[in-house]
């Protein structure tokens, strides 16, 4: 299985590869992985420089419509010139990418032959502005929880920076995803579909060509404050496995998250 992947905003390539290593070091090696950097150099993502040492790109400079649907043509030359692929797995930006991408082809070009047959997202959502482009109903209570979950990880990547400058203030069994106040979900309680986090995804809501029909993978984190995007972008598809890693914004690479990613990754092979 050939697998491409797309990682976070202000990130690269090589972290992706380094977030990732766990639980790919669990698969057999049938399996490979190929990493991209993304096309736009950008600043690094708020906290990342205290972790790793890379270069830090994006998808879209500015989440235009435009912008976002020229990342979409750079995708399908990228997988034209250097696939084919089975799979791609999105982190954060990168899952927003290739959900975003979905969403389009299911509406203006749902006869054509997809160029991947399944697709792993972590802890990312879907642009509200490209749901709304498609001309579905964004609530203003999605909006503004979209706003505050991204202003509590941005106070989460600043406090990340802080304790990076001051050592001594870090305590044994301290983890930048401990305190989860203020956060705006309970993991223990999957949404109701009439309202997932202000969308509505029942049978008078969100329509059904507008559903992802090839087998995802769901993988977030109960202590991230973006877990309102990734329920968002699970509801929408309709072949979706799920599993909360109980981690923050990121994969933890305990043995037990390792070899449970690794496993959900096999059954979702045997799906295409």
């Amino acid at each position: 299985m050939r697998i491409l992947g797309l990682h976070g905003h202000g990130t690269s390539a090589s972290i992706m590869k380094s977030q990732t290593v766990a639980f790919r070091s669990k698969l057999p090696p049938s399996y490979t992985f190929d990493f991209v950097d993304a096309p736009f150099h950008c600043a690094p993502a708020p906290g990342i420089k205290v972790l790793f040492e890379s270069g830090h790109y994006t998808w879209w400079p500015k989440a235009t419509i435009n912008g976002i649907r020229g990342s979409h043509k750079w995708l399908i030359d990228y997988i034209d010139e250097h696939g084919p692929y089975d799979a791609i797995i999105g982190f954060s930006q990168g899952c927003s990418l290739v959900a975003s991408f979905l969403l389009y082809h299911y509406r203006e070009t749902p006869s054509e032959p997809l160029p991947f047959k399944c697709a792993i997202f972590t802890c990312g959502g879907l642009p509200l502005g490209v749901l709304e482009d498609l001309a579905i109903p964004v609530s203003q209570r999605a909006h503004d929880i979209n706003d505050q979950t991204v202003a509590i990880m941005k106070a989460k990547a600043g406090a990340l920076t802080k304790l990076a400058a001051n050592l001594d203030q870090i305590k044994p069994g301290m983890g930048l995803w401990n305190d989860t106040t203020g956060l705006l979900h309970d993991p223990a309680v999957l949404p109701d579909e009439k309202d997932v986090f202000g969308l509505d995804f029942s049978d008078t809501g969100i329509p059904r060509d507008l559903r992802i029909q090839i087998p995802t993978l769901h993988i977030y984190g109960a202590k991230d404050p973006r877990w309102p995007a990734s329920m968002q972008l699970a509801y929408f598809c309709d072949r979706r496995k799920m599993y909360d890693h109980g981690g923050g914004h990121d994969i933890p690479r305990s043995t037990e998250v390792s070899l449970r990613i690794a496993e959900l990754v096999q059954e979702l092979s045997r799906e295409i």
